[in-house]
Formats: C-alpha cells, sequence, structure tokens
C-alpha cells in the first residue's frame, strides 16, 4: 500500500456557523493522506497525482458556504474516495482563525475507508 499525501493546503473558504462567519472567507488548513494500492509506479499515470487533492480541497471550498469544518472534511474525503484507486483517505482540516488570538488552531480529522 502506498500513502499519497499532501500537507498544509491553504484554502480560503465560506466555513462557519455564526453570524459574523456568514458570507465571508476564512482560511483552513488542510491535510490529506490516501491509501492506494500502487506498487512499482515509474510514471505518473501508475499513481495518484498530488495535483488531484490539492484541486479537491479548492473544490470543495468553491461550492459555497459549508456550516462545519467536520462536513468541509467529509465531503473532501468522500471527493478523493471518487478515486477508485483510493481505498482510504484521511483528511485533517484547520481552522487558524477559531479561536485566535488564544490557539494556533482548532479543527477535525475525518477518515473515510471505502
Amino acid at each position: 500500500m502506498t500513502k499519497v499525501f499532501v500537507t498544509g493546503i491553504e484554502v480560503d473558504a465560506q466555513i462557519g456557523v455564526y453570524g459574523h462567519e456568514k458570507g465571508r472567507h476564512q482560511p483552513l488548513i488542510v491535510d490529506v493522506e490516501l491509501d492506494v494500492p500502487v506498487a512499482g509506479a515509474e510514471r505518473l499515470a501508475d499513481t495518484l497525482n498530488y495535483e488531484t487533492i490539492l484541486q479537491a480541497a479548492r473544490d470543495v471550498a468553491a461550492e459555497g458556504h459549508i456550516g462545519l469544518v467536520e462536513a468541509y472534511a467529509e465531503r473532501l474525503a468522500r471527493a478523493c474516495l471518487a478515486d477508485p484507486r483510493v481505498t482510504r483517505a484521511r483528511v485533517r482540516v484547520v481552522k487558524p482563525m477559531a479561536l485566535a488570538p488564544h490557539a494556533a488552531g482548532a479543527g477535525v480529522e475525518v477518515t473515510a475507508v471505502r
């Protein structure tokens, strides 16, 4: 099993349940780790391109306002599982401004398995 991952993806998202969060963008920091049964990959076509992970993170954010980071993480995990080669998706989402200036961030981590 190969783990393909991208860490520290910076995404601007319309996210939050509070009134002051609606109608504005906030930064998210996203880590994605995917299990892909790839052995002996020699060409990009033999494995999962990192750019697809980055694009999926951006696409989910572009869908419009999302209430909870949990929902964002679950949608991104499902988007990653859309590739039939992915057997497990772990998505960690940090909302850096959630508890500022008292904490560096707050967030969630979800794991979805095929």
